[in-house]
């Protein structure tokens, strides 16, 4: 069937692969042949509690998660972890560090200000977040719980290439833009939370990946839907979850399995990636935000050098069939995300397109 779909960059909820798609149509009426469709069945059925396990298990592999490490499928967003996180780890007067690359380190800084003492690490403001630091540009408190990090900024375009040096001291992730997209050190990691829409599965779902032994050391009263623990006693079925969005969960990690596991997908973006950058620098008419050697797999973002021809570019490349490109509202200028789900191919059309388009105007 021909679905007439546009090469969609959009940063989230961001495209996902068309087989995914089909198979939640498939089961939308009748759930794996139980008579219910996917989104009346039970979760606590049976059949439920298996689709669930299956995709902790496919993440765990996906990801080589070591032993004493829990799964669990939450609602909330990131940004609810932003909170829950340290909520988790920190009993009062506990002190966490948090390198700041851009606007959702900024938010989640913000949130643990009302939890513990939190001190900025590093942050990037000075130069509007065009890079992530080196090991050696922060020092982290000998007595910090943890150091947080955002592996990759959405809106700067930035990402780590590597976990941050941290001296030994647990690392909280904000995985939610790059997770799955390339190898990921999850035993230097407390905590890797990440919301799903990007490169996982469908909105309403958050992938958090706990060290289980970690959460003996809080005392604080926590609220039980704040609780990790509690969640992880019942399996992330302590509350009714977006049982749809897990199902996609579990067909995405399958079709990833299929792609190869994660360093198959990580040299494929590696090669998107490259082919978009390389259009970037041919010339001066571009203006790449991220410093090179900061610069995201996931979100590439750019400036126009006359500033005038940034909203023609936009609407023609509408007209052209691309979607979501234009920047964050709060930066302005390009962008294109290059989530797993994205494929060559709309990435050489969209090359295609920035080269028709300098011919016109530059």
């Amino acid at each position: 069937m021909k679905y007439n779909r546009v090469h969609n960059f959009a940063p989230g909820p961001a495209q996902l692969p068309l087989s995914v798609v089909e198979s939640l149509v498939q089961e939308l009426p009748n759930l794996q042949g139980t008579g219910i469709g996917l989104m009346e069945i039970s979760h606590r059925s049976p059949t439920f509690d298996a689709i669930v396990r299956s995709a902790q298990n496919r993440l765990k592999a996906l990801l080589s998660v070591p032993e004493g490490y829990q799964v669990l499928f939450l609602q909330g967003g990131a940004s609810l972890q932003f909170l829950m996180a340290p909520m988790n780890l920190l009993n009062p007067g506990d002190k966490a560090d948090y390198i700041n690359t851009g606007t959702w380190s900024t938010k989640a800084l913000n949130e643990a200000r009302t939890v513990g003492d939190i001190a900025v690490a590093w942050t990037g403001e000075a130069d509007n977040f065009d890079h992530v630091p080196a090991g050696g540009d922060y020092s982290v408190r000998e007595d910090a719980v943890y150091l947080h990090y955002t592996t990759n900024n959405t809106i700067f375009g930035t990402e780590f290439t590597a976990a941050p040096e941290s001296g030994g001291i647990p690392l909280v992730a904000d995985a939610s833009s790059d997770i799955a997209s390339r190898p990921l050190e999850v035993a230097r990691h407390a905590i890797i939370y990440a919301g799903a829409q990007k490169n996982l599965g469908p909105s309403g779902v958050t992938v958090v990946i706990i060290r289980e032994d970690i959460l003996e050391r809080c005392t604080r009263p926590i609220p039980s839907m704040l609780d990790y623990r509690v969640h992880i006693a019942k399996n992330t079925l302590f509350n009714t979850p977006n049982t749809v969005g897990i199902f996609v969960v579990d067909r995405y990690l399958a079709w990833l399995q299929e792609q190869g596991g994660v360093d198959a997908i990580f040299a494929m973006n590696r090669e998107k990636a490259g082919k978009l950058y390389a259009e970037l620098d041919r010339g001066d008419f571009w203006l790449p935000h991220a410093e090179k050697n900061s610069r995201s797999l996931m979100n590439v973002t750019w400036r126009i050098r006359q500033p005038d021809l940034e909203p023609v570019f936009l609407a023609e490349a509408t007209e052209a069939g691309f979607s979501g490109l234009k920047g964050h509202r709060s930066v302005g200028g390009i962008r294109a995300s290059l989530y797993n789900a994205c494929s060559m191919e709309a990435v050489e059309a969209l090359v295609e397109f920035m080269r028709d388009f300098q011919r016109q105007w530059g």
